[in-house]
């Protein structure tokens, strides 16, 4: 058995770093697993419940006091694996619903909102997830905590909230039988002023992607 994994091994599983590096790869897992799409029908349920549970590990990491690493600087981890084919399973699995509208700062005034997709945001909080990991089975636990906090406030909060948010608004509109705005045509390169997503956003109705996606409308 290596060094890291030794230390691993002998941690207590009520430790704050065991934790959270058990709740993130556990939601590593799970969302590669939903990706291969061997349960649409669950797709979207599942989705909303591990980006949920995630959310939850992002909140103990932004209410823990800072944290500092170790060494100076960052120890190289080798290059990010690719998730380009993650993300293009989720762009076909989610294809009716991929693209929603997000506003990245709620406290700017008055900035437009932007289109974003599901499933580029899924694989970018895996590729800052995974990288925090790779310290973490170095057995640089400190260096883990450090990134997972770090990109918890730069990046992949603010992305698993917005996705949170997409997922929640989706299966509510299912749920209370509500029309879908389409917005599958728009370029997610361009930001969306209020105006130009009421001009081009069609109407789905909930019942199209409501069984493909393991949803069930209001009865």
């Amino acid at each position: 058995m290596s060094d890291a994994n030794l230390h691993a091994a002998n941690q207590d599983p009520d430790d704050f770093a065991v934790q959270i590096s058990d709740s993130i790869e556990s939601f590593i897992v799970a969302t590669t697993e939903v990706a291969k799409g061997d349960e649409p029908d669950s797709a979207v349920p599942f989705l909303l419940l591990e980006v949920s549970q995630l959310l939850l590990t992002g909140g103990r990491l932004g209410a823990h006091e800072d944290i500092v690493p170790d060494e100076r600087y960052e120890p190289d981890t080798g290059p990010d694996l690719d998730v380009d084919d993650l993300r293009e399973r989720f762009a076909v699995l989610l294809d009716p619903v991929d693209i929603f509208s997000e506003v990245f700062d709620p406290y700017e005034p008055r900035k437009a909102p932007v289109a974003c997709r599901i499933s580029d945001s899924l694989a970018d909080i895996v590729t800052d997830l995974r990288h925090g990991l790779a310290h973490y089975r170095a057995g640089r636990i400190s260096e883990a905590l450090w990134w997972w906090q770090f990109s918890y406030f730069s990046n992949w909060g603010p992305t698993a909230s917005a996705t949170l948010r997409a997922l929640q608004s989706l299966v509510a509109h299912v749920r209370l039988d509500q029309p879908l705005e389409a917005l599958d045509g728009l370029d997610t390169d361009e930001d969306l002023a209020e105006d130009a997503l009421a001009e081009e956003a069609g109407k789905v109705m909930s019942e199209e992607i409501a069984a493909p996606l393991g949803l069930r409308t209001a009865t």
